[in-house]
């Protein structure tokens, strides 16, 4: 990052986050959630593929310890039906993502993430993964008390997923390596504002002890 950027996020972070901000911690029985890296996000040739590579190499590491250890994992997509055009104000305030239709390519988990057959896949229409899907009964029905998140963009889905997950008393787990966003500045602020409202930042190592740590599933 820039030092203008640096100098930004400095001030935010004294204005906005003036003391430590309290940490919810780690529970028992994690899971993680991989929100919206899929294809249409990460190909650098789709038309609104981000620059996210080193976050997705990340997260497929972390999908790697929890295939390991028995954790859940759980994909976000993003899909819609021809109809959602003119339904859906998310394509209306954005209307390139309509190319995202169901059974596109496009709207496939990223090929470089290793995927289990115990992976659950969540196929959404809208910001968080919680919003119209069963995402917290499953989770409800397996005891999952915490949430590692990695995924994309920072300032939408994964933040609204966060915000949701605290909602249903799940503990949030941003992995700040592992989420990217478009706009750096926008990545930074809204990490800062999930760590001073929602839930826990952090590294992508404190992420590797707390899986390699937990009790193995099965």
């Amino acid at each position: 990052m820039t030092e203008e950027l640096n100098e930004l996020l400095r001030q935010l972070r004294r204005s906005y986050l003036p003391r430590q901000p309290v940490a919810l911690g780690c529970g028992r029985r994690p899971a993680l959630l991989v929100v919206d890296f899929i294809e249409g996000f990460t190909n650098p040739a789709s038309p609104f593929g981000g620059p996210w590579d080193g976050a997705v190499k990340h997260t497929a590491e972390l999908l790697r310890i929890a295939h390991r250890r028995n954790v859940p994992a759980v994909f976000t997509t993003v899909e819609f039906d021809a109809k959602d055009a003119e339904e859906n104000l998310l394509i209306r305030k954005a209307p390139a993502v309509a190319a995202l239709l169901r059974g596109s390519p496009l709207a496939s988990v990223d090929h470089r993430l290793p995927r289990h057959p115990t992976d659950v896949v969540i196929s959404k229409k809208h910001g968080s993964a919680f919003f119209g899907t069963d995402l917290a009964a499953r989770l409800a029905a397996i005891e999952i008390d915490t949430l590692l998140i990695a995924g994309c963009v920072t300032s939408g889905c994964v933040r609204a997923s966060a915000v949701d997950a605290a909602q249903y008393g799940l503990r949030p787990l941003v992995v700040r390596e592992a989420v990217g966003d478009r706009s750096p500045l926008a990545n930074e602020a809204n990490l800062l504002d999930i760590e001073a409202r929602y839930g826990d930042v952090v590294t992508i190592q404190q992420a590797r002890e707390y899986l390699t740590s937990s009790p193995r599933r099965g």
